[in-house]
């Protein structure tokens, strides 16, 4: 089966990602923290609770709802990306995730009763905080819950754009008879695209980058994520095609357009797609070696 070459609306999206995943958690927090602060007022109103202010359910919702926007949800979505959960690894890994828990609430609290300070003070009151003791256990058993939809989130919108883009596996071995190709350095990769099968050439890679437990395959516009790591990545592709050229990315050769020198003995590549891709120090003179070499037997003998 050939790859299919027509723009898919994850591709032509791909320019506004960034601004839909933020939209997204904007209007997650303030619905959340709008409904939660209208049901408080209601709440007290009805139980006769007639010290509460109208304003004071609005400060303590969204000075949570900041702190999870502004400083936790991007350190959990860090932190599952350079970590993420497997089937293969949960055991070994949910451990961390549930202590991690711990700091992640610690931090909310403190930084939520902080800003709640300063808006009671902006307004002429003082918040009362009971026993540091009971509100800590509190807003631990609350932030846990919340700490777990998060995750569920940004896991489940993960796996959406995997299945949308198609996920690049490697061929395993059949179960009977000689392979029909080296499995060590394979010719194609299967691409699994929402219940369809595609064969991509390796040689067609355009570049690759290290995306935490995977690496995103790059080759005509689109991006395929394969489960391996890129020091094992590199050994299976084709050394004379494929050079390293930094600890997070890995180019063809052939689509290789220029080189553009930067200070402290880095470059920029620019690669046949548009793309800019980062050459370090360390892996520059491996490149410029390699360049060299396919110079010299290209020319006549």
């Amino acid at each position: 089966m050939s790859q299919a070459t027509s723009p898919t609306l994850l591709i032509r999206s791909a320019a506004w990602r960034r601004s839909l995943e933020l939209l997204f958690w904007l209007l997650l927090v303030l619905i959340n923290c709008s409904g939660n602060a209208i049901t408080t007022w209601m709440d007290a109103n009805r139980s006769g609770a007639a010290s509460m202010q109208w304003w004071e359910p609005w400060i303590w919702e969204f000075s949570s709802g900041l702190v999870w926007l502004l400083l936790l949800v991007p350190a959990i979505v860090w932190f599952s990306r350079r970590w993420p959960l497997h089937l293969d690894n949960w055991r070994r890994r949910l451990p961390w995730y549930l202590l991690a828990s711990v700091p992640i609430s610690l931090l909310h609290v403190l930084a939520m009763f902080a800003l709640r300070m300063l808006a009671y003070a902006a307004v002429g009151e003082r918040y009362h905080i009971g026993s540091w003791l009971d509100e800590l256990l509190y807003e631990y058993l609350k932030d846990v819950r919340t700490y777990a939809a998060i995750l569920f989130c940004i896991d489940g919108y993960r796996f959406l754009r995997r299945r949308l883009q198609g996920e690049a596996q490697l061929l395993a071995a059949p179960d009977e008879g000689p392979p029909v190709e080296p499995i060590e350095h394979p010719e194609r990769l299967l691409v699994r695209k929402l219940g369809r099968d595609f064969l991509i050439a390796t040689a067609d890679i355009e570049w690759a980058q290290a995306a935490g437990n995977y690496v995103n395959l790059h080759l005509r516009g689109h991006d395929y994520p394969l489960r391996i790591t890129m020091a094992a990545l590199e050994l299976k592709l084709d050394a004379s095609c494929f050079v390293r050229v930094h600890r997070s990315w890995l180019i063809n050769l052939a689509h290789l357009v220029s080189i553009e020198p930067l200070e402290g003995g880095e470059a920029l590549l620019h690669m046949a797609d548009g793309k800019a891709v980062a050459c370090s120090r360390r892996y520059l003179p491996v490149l410029k070696s390699r360049l060299s070499e396919d110079r010299e037997h290209s020319l006549p003998a």
